[in-house]
């Protein structure tokens, strides 16, 4: 395992967001194209690996997930993606997204 600085670990913006809209992206098995509302002018468009744990996506709709929103943005499989959703997963295949509680809303930074 390698560590990181408490100084570069300062620089990660963790911020809710309100997931708008999935879905999946054709001719790939894990990916997603999620709309998420950060309280921002416009809604920002995320592509995450998490398909295989929503055979629905309409699942993701409404619900207030944790993202990293200062990651350079990035094009997977072009699409261009503007963030990272947090999630944890183990071996034996369990799932969870990072959600705060519901009085949190869109747009909160981590503290």
């Amino acid at each position: 395992m390698s560590y990181m600085s408490f100084d570069d670990f300062k620089k990660v913006e963790i911020t809710a967001g309100k997931i708008l809209s999935a879905e999946k992206i054709p001719d790939t098995d894990k990916l997603l194209k999620l709309s998420v509302d950060f309280s921002e002018s416009a809604p920002r468009q995320i592509v995450s690996g998490i398909a295989p744990y929503f055979p629905d996506e309409s699942v993701l709709v409404g619900k207030t997930c944790m993202f990293v929103t200062n990651l350079e943005p990035r094009t997977i499989r072009g699409h261009e993606s503007n963030g990272m959703l947090l999630a944890v997963s183990t071996d034996a295949g369990l799932f969870s997204l990072l959600e705060p509680n519901d009085s949190i809303p869109a747009g909160a930074k981590a503290a």
